[in-house]
């Protein structure tokens, strides 16, 4: 077995932090927070003092605050000279998000909300793999193994609803997708930001599943957080809106519009480099995948065949029950095992599935007909 180091990529080299530039860029997003925006400041910024040994900056994203919110982020900022203001004319924390972390010279950046509900230990667990290359994004979950969190029953089934939806429509691996704690390194984000379209909450999920499927590393921290009894989030309005853009997202995918290859050839990570004789990459895992699907595919048809067998002919039921599975398994297997994404090929895919449907079909036609 042989082992070769591969070629260094985006987000995948070691951040140097002996630098007069800030290191990591903190992003408060917020929106009429007059009341929460100073404490959250002064407790941050004494927290990073503390505990982070380079440079670092808190930037308040004021989107659009009707009261005096952006009087007191202002003040903040004649304080410490470690936090400055952004502020845009029109809402959306995503909005916000984009535009501050699109233009920050910090080799690492980061947000979390104003309440702090997320516990601050969590932040150099967060930062510390982008830093060393080890990971290109990362996210606190509150669903990760080790995580401690205290918060309503109707939140929690919301949250744990919505990821499962995610992990349905889109594949989507993470955890928790919408934790108010996340952190990116710029140089990949400034790849991914172009193609994020949304200005609001699902913006964080549009981000990770880009990142997911171009081929990203996502490192999660399960994190310690606390619901802030105080939200002024509405649940029901962020629940719809984030159910449209998975289905904006899943539409994309679907009609191969977005450049995921392309993003996956200039970001994804390249293989680790152990070759051994004989043993081709993945072939393991595509093994494991093959067999999983085509046990699925073959109660399936069992499944179908036994219920179309109740209103027609034997023989026809098997033909249907056995075409809509094999077009089934072999979309599943270039999804699923080989990795294809898109319409690309799958007319030739699908084309060289059917001839193995038509060797399927006349071995069961036949015991049928036995």
């Amino acid at each position: 077995m042989t082992v070769t180091t591969p070629a260094a990529g985006p987000g995948t080299t070691r951040i140097d932090t002996r630098t007069a530039n800030p290191v990591l860029d903190v992003v408060i997003p917020v929106y009429n927070e007059e009341t929460d925006l100073e404490p959250c400041i002064r407790r941050l910024h004494a927290h990073l003092t503390a505990t982070l040994p380079y440079r670092f900056r808190i930037t308040v994203a004021d989107n659009a605050s009707t009261d005096t919110t952006l009087q007191v982020a202002e003040r903040l900022a004649r304080e410490f000279a470690e936090v400055e203001v952004h502020h845009l004319d029109l809402k959306g924390r995503g909005r916000a998000l984009n535009a501050v972390w699109s233009t920050s010279d910090a080799p690492v950046v980061a947000y979390m909300d104003v309440d702090l509900s997320t516990d601050l230990a969590a932040l150099a667990p967060l930062v510390a793999p982008l830093i060393s290359g080890h990971s290109d994004v990362a996210i606190g979950s509150r669903l990760a193994r080790g995580a401690r969190v205290v918060r309503g029953p109707k939140r929690e089934f919301i949250s744990r609803c919505y990821n499962l939806v995610l992990r349905g429509a889109l594949a989507a691996k993470f955890s928790d997708a919408q934790c108010g704690f996340k952190a990116i390194r710029s140089d990949v984000a400034r790849q991914l930001l172009p193609l994020v379209e949304d200005t609001g909450w699902f913006f964080d999920t549009e981000l990770l599943v880009l990142a997911e499927r171009a081929g990203l590393r996502i490192h999660e921290v399960p994190v310690d957080w606390v619901d802030d009894p105080n939200s002024s989030v509405d649940i029901i309005a962020t629940a719809t809106a984030d159910l449209k853009g998975v289905a904006r997202m899943l539409r994309a995918f679907t009609k191969g519009t977005l450049p995921i290859s392309d993003l996956r050839a200039q970001l994804g990570r390249h293989p680790i480099g152990v070759s051994a004789p004989g043993v081709p990459p993945r072939l393991a895992t595509q093994l494991v995948r093959f067999a999983a699907i085509g046990v699925g595919s073959t109660l399936a048809y069992l499944v179908l065949f036994l219920l179309l067998r109740l209103g027609m002919g034997a023989q026809l039921a098997n033909f249907l029950a056995l075409g809509l599975t094999a077009v089934a398994n072999t979309a599943a297997n270039r999804r699923f095992t080989f990795g294809v994404r898109g319409a690309k090929g799958a007319g030739r895919h699908q084309f060289e599935g059917l001839i193995v449907f038509g060797l399927g079909l006349v071995l069961t036609s036949g015991s049928l007909a036995c």
